[in-house]
């Protein structure tokens, strides 16, 4: 575990503007909207013949995926490509890091081959607030997911995916269902829900699979799903994280299922327009019935498409903030 400093003193140049992209948490809800709204920019391109912008030319990314990742890695990818950035994808299992160099070595290899972001996964929570501070001035850091602690690029690209079909936060009644406790998803959305006026924010779960004091982040608890859905207007479910639980905190999988598994009749007892969002990989027949995953009340795939349009926001505003620091500093001398 990494020691965690004051994200906002890390995350924000003194103009206030995004120059890391660490956590949801502490920002503020004019600052989320403006990750919203450029988000927003970017989601048409894919329609469009020429699939790039030059906002990143010239402009070096380093994925450290120090964890395995398929849609958040590849979305990454795509993104910085979009938006003409040079992409260097670091292989951690055949880096020098497999042979024990440590990380703030790898990072000062990085540095020398005059990187000018890094795009960090680690199972250590915290990985991403230390990086920022220990690299170099004017490369920006965007956390793609630490530990149990925050992902907040996924908790933007679900916000942007409400925002579109639902317009205005402030009516939503949004249940979060799943494995809570291992989950930096569940708590990067939980900050931003909160951040941009979200009505209320239930969080339903066994009572093995919920964090101590979760209260506390201003949610109701439910242990009972049938009781925590109703009338909710957007379910988020998440996934049974097996690799992170080290004790038997379940007695199945069929059991989990049964209990807080989202299916057809489950799904009934939301609000009419409700809608479903799953950040995947979805384990069908675990949290999800197939039904309800493929169903037109899912908004599973269009997550997927905003994740990159929301990707291509952080990465240019981050890189943004950096050069406009960069510029002051430059000029003060």
């Amino acid at each position: 575990m990494f020691e965690q400093k004051d994200p906002n003193l890390i995350q924000l140049n003194s103009a206030g503007q995004l120059k890391h992209f660490l956590t949801t948490e502490g920002l503020s809800r004019e600052l989320l909207t403006e990750i919203l709204d450029t988000a927003d920019s970017f989601v048409d391109m894919s329609a469009q013949q020429v699939k790039k912008v030059p906002l990143l030319r010239g402009k070096t990314v380093v994925n450290l995926f120090f964890e395995a990742s398929t849609r958040t890695a590849s979305t990454f990818e795509l993104a910085a490509k979009r938006l003409s950035a040079d992409v260097l994808n670091l292989n951690i299992k055949t880096s020098s890091t497999s042979k024990g160099e440590t990380l703030k070595d790898t990072l000062m290899t990085m540095e020398a081959m005059h990187s000018d972001m890094f795009v960090v996964r680690h199972s250590d929570s915290g990985a991403a607030h230390y990086i920022a501070s220990q690299v170099t001035p004017h490369v920006a850091v965007i956390n793609a997911g630490d530990g149990r602690h925050a992902h907040p690029t996924q908790a933007m690209l679900d916000m942007l995916t409400i925002r579109q079909h639902k317009g205005s936060f402030e009516p939503l009644k949004v249940a979060i269902v799943g494995d809570i406790l291992h989950s930096r998803v569940a708590r990067s959305q939980i900050h931003a829900l909160r951040t941009l006026g979200a009505a209320e924010i239930r969080v339903i779960a066994p009572t093995t699979l919920l964090p101590r004091h979760i209260e506390a982040l201003g949610v109701k608890v439910y242990t009972d799903m049938n009781q925590g859905l109703k009338d909710i207007d957007v379910v988020m479910m998440l996934r049974l994280q097996k690799e992170r639980m080290q004790s038997a905190l379940l007695p199945s999988e069929s059991e989990f299922y049964r209990l807080y598994g989202l299916t057809e009749e489950k799904l009934k007892l939301t609000h009419p327009d409700s809608i479903v969002m799953h950040p995947g990989p979805i384990n069908r027949g675990v949290e999800i019935e197939t039904s309800v995953a493929d169903g037109p009340k899912s908004l599973i795939l269009k997550q997927v498409t905003n994740g990159i349009a929301v990707r291509m926001a952080v990465m240019s505003m981050s890189m943004s903030g950096q050069m406009t620091e960069y510029q002051a500093e430059k000029e003060g001398e």
